[in-house]
C-alpha cells in the first residue's frame, strides 16, 4: 500500500479512536486498516498505536506523526484546490492563537466576520496566555505582543500597545495620584502576575530603566479580574493598554504616572511563510491586517 494511503487510514484511526471507526469512514474492512498500521508501524521502526481488546490508545510518537500527517494531507487537498481551479474559494480549517483578552476582544469579531465570508472554512481558536508553538501545535496564525525572535516565521505588525497603571477615579480621589515611582509603596496594588505577594514593575526614570518591587494587596492568575478589581476602586494595577481601552475609553479607569512608562510593545500576526501560508490563512490574514491597523487602541 503507498505511503499517502497508509497515514489517510492512520490519521483516521486516531481521529475515530479505533480502527473499525476507521474502517466504517473509510468503507474498507478492519483487517485492512490493521495491517496498514502495522505496515507504516514497520516501516517507521516506531510504536504509532497502543491497543487492546478494548481501546486503541496514541503513543506520545504517534501524536506527533498525526500532527504532521494531517498538515501534510491538509496542503495535499490545497494542492488539489488549486490546480482544478477552486482555489479561489479557502476552505478546510485555520487554527489561531492569541492572548486570552486580546483573542476576546480583537480576534472573535475578525473571525466571526471571516466565517461569514467564507462559508466553507472552520476556525479553532486558541486563546492563552502562553506562548503556542505553531509548528509543533499546528497553528496556522499567532497574535504576538513583543520583541520576536529570529525565526523561519514571517510577521506583520499591525500596531502597538503600551504598559499602563491605572486606577478608578474614586480610588484616587481617596488615595491620591502617585507623582513618582518611590509613591506606588503606599497604594493597594493589585498584580495580575506574577502569582507571588511580590509585584515587580520595570520603569523608566530619568532615561533610565528601573525596577520597582511592590507588595501586592491582590494577585490574580487573569488580567481580566485584576482589571475588575481596578475598576471596583480596589487600586492600581499595571496592564497592557489593550486590556482597559474600553474602560479608559468611558472613563472608568484613568492612566498615572505616564512620564514613567517603558517603550510600547510591537503588536504583530505571525504565519508560516512560503507556501505553508495557505490560501484560508492569507484570506484571514489580510482582513485582520486591514481592522487591527485600523483600531485606535492599537494605534
Amino acid at each position: 500500500m503507498d505511503r499517502l494511503n497508509l497515514i489517510t487510514i492512520f490519521v483516521t484511526v486516531v481521529d475515530t479512536g479505533g480502527f473499525a471507526g476507521a474502517a466504517r469512514k473509510l468503507n474498507i474492512s478492519p483487517p485492512v486498516v490493521t495491517r496498514a498500521i502495522n505496515e507504516l508501524e514497520a516501516h517507521l521502526g516506531v510504536r504509532l498505536l497502543t491497543r487492546t481488546t478494548r481501546v486503541v490508545r496514541v503513543t506520545e510518537d504517534g501524536a506527533r506523526y498525526a500532527e504532521d500527517c494531517k498538515r501534510i494531507l491538509s496542503e495535499l487537498a490545497e494542492a488539489d484546490d488549486s490546480v482544478s481551479g477552486r482555489h479561489g474559494s479557502p476552505r478546510g480549517r485555520l487554527t489561531l492563537t492569541a492572548p486570552v483578552l486580546f483573542g476576546a476582544r480583537y480576534v472573535t469579531p475578525i473571525v466571526t466576520e471571516y466565517l461569514d465570508r467564507y462559508p466553507e472554512v472552520t476556525a479553532s481558536c486558541w486563546f492563552l496566555d502562553r506562548v503556542v508553538n505553531m509548528m509543533d501545535e499546528g497553528v496556522d496564525i499567532a497574535v504576538r505582543i513583543g520583541e520576536l525572535p529570529d525565526s523561519s516565521m514571517q510577521a506583520a505588525r499591525v500596531g502597538w500597545v503600551r504598559r499602563l497603571i491605572c486606577a478608578a477615579p474614586r480610588y484616587l480621589e481617596q488615595h491620591g495620584v502617585p507623582q513618582t515611582p518611590d509613591a506606588l509603596s503606599s497604594h493597594r496594588i493589585v498584580s495580575s502576575s506574577p502569582v507571588t505577594p511580590a509585584a515587580e514593575w520595570r520603569l523608566v526614570e530619568n532615561g533610565e530603566p528601573r525596577t520597582v518591587k511592590l507588595h501586592a494587596r491582590m494577585i490574580t492568575t487573569t488580567n481580566d479580574s485584576a482589571v475588575a478589581a481596578a475598576v471596583s476602586g480596589f487600586g492600581l494595577t499595571r496592564l497592557l493598554s489593550y486590556q482597559v481601552a474600553d474602560e479608559l475609553r468611558d472613563g472608568r479607569l484613568v492612566t498615572v504616572l505616564n512620564e514613567f512608562e517603558p517603550p510600547a510593545l510591537p503588536v504583530h500576526l505571525v504565519h508560516r511563510e512560503g507556501r505553508h501560508a495557505s490560501q484560508k490563512a492569507r484570506a484571514f490574514l489580510d482582513l485582520a491586517l486591514e481592522r487591527l491597523r485600523a483600531d485606535p487602541a492599537l494605534n
